[in-house]
């Protein structure tokens, strides 16, 4: 196995992805864009506390098969209105699923809390965001860091935001993911100060900073988020160029969980609403079980390794709210 060419979700062939901010605030929205015809999809919601759009819809029951985006979005609950300007992009593009007279876009989303963080509360993602988000959608290398939904994330206190990797299985397949770190729970091992994730992945992925006892020292004294309902969030999309139905994309999202409770400490708490997408773009074939096994597998590690990279990619930022630090800064402090 091994990283694809970009080591990010737009690794599999026809996804897009895209970011934007919303102007003077510390928020934003990230979108991924299906394939001309959708992608068969699935979530698996384990946080306590999500703010969601669509997600009923991906029940394996469920009639409608493939979605035609993803939105990932800062704003808490009214950032969901994000997903508006993204529907509309892909209403006048065709795109969508045919009912008489037209089409309705299949857009599932979900969002996380960063409401204030820039210091004003009314400063968060609507249409406008959402739309910008589909226009800067390539299929080229993606941002990570703050920028997007991750541009207000914090992660145990340090800065979180956007992360990104894929890995190209022995047979050819392709998994990737993008997740939004906007966790209680922190991706910092307490006793070496190292990131969790760092260690799942490739020979030569990352470089992260050597942590000395100063550095130690420093991480400890972070002081987590005040733990209360709502106020976090990691979001995910894990997607395979593999062909599943709906339960497999479901099955694929459930993996997505495990990793990020291998990269970040806890998880699935009452204060967060922990969300996992699975998408399938379905270009290459139905896979043996020996193919399925390594595809979940390859699943968790990808979105550990995003936490960690996304992580590794914030940058400090400083509002009138406060200073939110990085992983990098505060170790080499």
């Amino acid at each position: 196995m091994r990283p694809g060419s970009k080591n990010a979700l737009t690794d599999v062939a026809g996804i897009r992805v895209g970011h934007a901010t919303v102007p003077s605030g510390l928020s934003g929205t990230t979108v991924v864009v299906a394939p001309p015809g959708g992608a068969v999809a699935g979530v698996d919601v384990r946080g306590a506390a999500p703010g969601t759009r669509e997600t009923d819809l991906l029940d394996p029951v469920n009639t409608v098969q493939r979605v035609d985006a993803v939105v990932l979005s800062g704003g808490s609950a009214y950032g969901l209105a994000a997903i508006d300007g993204v529907v509309r992009r892909l209403e006048a593009a065709g795109a969508g699923f045919p009912v008489p007279g037209g089409v309705v876009p299949i857009v599932p989303g979900a969002v996380v809390f960063d409401l204030g963080r820039g210091g004003r509360f009314d400063l968060r993602p609507d249409a406008t965001t959402g739309a910008a988000a589909y226009d800067a959608a390539t299929d080229g290398p993606v941002a990570q860091g703050n920028v997007g939904a991750g541009t207000g994330a914090v992660a145990g206190g340090l800065k979180g935001g956007v992360g990104t990797a894929s890995t190209v299985l022995d047979d050819g397949c392709v998994v990737a993911a993008l997740v939004v770190v906007n966790a209680i729970g922190s991706g910092v091992d307490p006793r070496t100060g190292e990131l969790r994730g760092c260690r799942y992945g490739f020979p030569g992925e990352f470089a992260p900073p050597e942590v000395s006892d100063a550095g130690r020292r420093a991480l400890r004294a972070v002081v987590p988020p005040t733990p209360a309902p709502g106020v976090a969030t990691t979001l995910a999309v894990v997607a395979t160029d593999a062909t599943l139905d709906k339960a497999g994309c479901t099955r694929l999202a459930s993996m997505g969980h495990d990793g990020l409770a291998r990269a970040l400490s806890p998880v699935h708490t009452a204060m967060d609403g922990d969300t996992v997408f699975g998408l399938a773009t379905g270009t290459r074939g139905v896979l043996d079980h020996a193919g399925t096994y390594a595809l979940q597998a390859a699943a968790a590690d990808v979105v550990t390794r995003a936490v960690a990279h996304a992580l590794l990619a914030a940058e400090t930022v400083t509002t009138p709210a406060g200073t939110f630090r990085a992983y990098r800064d505060v170790v080499s402090a």
